[in-house]
């Protein structure tokens, strides 16, 4: 993939994103590239163009943000160094995510496609902004292993092998905790480990489903 092909994807994830109703004024789409990564500014999502993408050079030397680079850039750096296997990263604020994470329980699995978001999302228990390369070692500290992170009060991340893939991630890990606040009961003993053996196998298809839905017409 060349830096156009990497820009517009950015964009198209983005517009998506817009689309579903996952990001407000303050969400960002990042694609690692390089030594560094290549992200959102922080103009609206409708209107943004390839053109507006940030390059992030270096992960070491990550800007702290202002103007048209997002704040929370030190915290797509932290990932991406903590991770090897994480390319793309979609920041959003999904209103169920949101209102679960007001607390800090991690957001629990009642559905079987709610796992396309991970077998386990925790809520990173901070309430700042994720400015800073120590907090956002912190955040990817939380993170671990996982697809996904709740932030406490300030929606969550996602993250995969491409935009699209990361953003599928946040699309289900809103269904996840939207089906948590309403299933009005307590969290029951249910072992998944068969049932997530099936959930590599439904991600091409949820990703498609996505794109088809949310990308242009």
């Amino acid at each position: 993939m060349d830096e156009g092909r990497a820009r517009d994807s950015i964009v198209a994830a983005a517009r998506m994103m817009s689309a579903a109703g996952l990001a407000e004024a303050f969400g960002h789409v990042s694609i690692r590239w390089g030594d560094g990564f290549l992200i959102t500014s922080t103009l609206p999502f409708a209107t943004a163009g390839p053109e507006d993408v940030v390059l992030v050079p270096d992960l070491a030397d990550p800007p702290s943000g202002g103007g048209n680079t997002p704040l929370e850039t030190p915290m797509h750096a932290a990932v991406y160094a903590a991770r090897a296997d994480v390319n793309a990263i979609c920041r959003g604020h999904p209103p169920a995510v949101v209102a679960w994470g007001v607390g800090t329980e991690s957001v629990p699995l009642f559905h079987g496609l709610g796992a396309l978001a991970g077998e386990r999302v925790d809520v990173h228990d901070n309430v700042q902004l994720v400015s800073t390369s120590t907090h956002g070692a912190a955040v990817a500290e939380t993170l671990g292993d996982g697809h996904a992170v709740v932030l406490r009060a300030n929606g969550c991340l996602a993250a995969g092998a491409t935009p699209l893939e990361a953003l599928t991630r946040l699309y289900f890990l809103e269904e996840r905790a939207r089906i948590a606040l309403t299933a009005g009961r307590e969290r029951e003993t249910t072992d998944w480990q068969r049932r997530l053996a099936d959930t590599a196998a439904e991600l091409p298809r949820a990703m498609a489903w996505v794109a088809a839905t949310f990308g242009p017409s």
